[in-house]
């Protein structure tokens, strides 16, 4: 088994390979990160690895009842993410490759990446100034009858798209011309759909293509029916958002 040791960067989303992932880097330990990988030649991939979190958040929560003016704020790489942060994250994330990034007069950095490969977290450091983690790659193994999957799934996207774009009350592009190679498929509409980060989680670590693509299929016509018979979409992110002290 084959691993290598990468940066960690744990979001509240997941990122799927092919697809790109703009961030605006603020804290610390992530500017440390950002530093380390802009001594990589830019003709080299500037890799790092991201994993969408399990329990916490990208910032430490805060405690039950009203803050403490005297508490020192909690800081470091793991912050936020408890005493073992490989149990704060879920183990299968995405490699991504930071094709730019930019430092800006305050010295926060604005970060464009994509993600190119599906590893499994083995370990994670939280030794140094941030979180790096020991990561083998996943094979993306095509499955049984990928290809019939993809076309399915692609028909069942456009009705989607077009319940989706009409619950809210938005005009939709119908040019863009969509994928026909089965994995990219099945990533890319993955990444498209109205989902929870548990949902896309279990589409991202799916053990082949077609087990992914039939998932999707049975997602896409439940949501497409019942975006048909509501007026409008629920904002289920919310109930998922933690609650603001400022």
């Amino acid at each position: 088994m084959t691993t290598v040791r990468l940066p960690l960067f744990p979001l509240n989303s997941v990122l799927f390979p092919g697809l790109v992932l703009p961030l605006n880097i603020f804290e610390e330990r992530y500017r440390a990160m950002m530093r380390e990988l802009m001594k990589t030649p830019e003709d080299e991939p500037r890799r790092f690895a991201v994993a969408a979190i399990r329990d916490g958040h990208e910032v430490a929560p805060s405690a039950p009842g009203m803050p403490d003016p005297t508490a020192q704020p909690d800081r470091g790489p793991a912050a936020g993410f408890g005493p073992d942060p490989l149990k704060a994250v879920h183990a299968v994330g995405c490699v991504a490759d930071a094709a730019t990034i930019r430092e800006r007069a305050d010295g926060t950095f604005e970060v464009l990446a994509t993600g190119t490969s599906r590893v499994r977290l083995l370990s994670v450091d939280a030794s140094g100034p941030y979180l790096t983690a020991e990561v083998e790659e996943l094979t993306e193994e095509p499955g049984e009858e990928a290809g019939a999957l993809a076309e399915g799934v692609l028909r069942s996207f456009r009705q989607y798209q077009k319940r989706l774009a009409g619950a809210r009350e938005r005009s939709l592009s119908t040019g863009a011309e969509l994928p026909d190679d089965p994995g990219v498929v099945s990533y890319l509409v993955a990444a498209a759909m109205v989902h929870d980060t548990p949902t896309k989680q279990r589409l991202l670590q799916a053990p082949d293509t077609a087990s992914r693509l039939r998932d999707e299929l049975t997602l896409l016509r439940a949501e497409t029916a019942i975006i048909r018979n509501l007026p409008s979409l629920p904002a289920f992110e919310l109930t998922r958002t933690p609650t603001s002290l400022n």
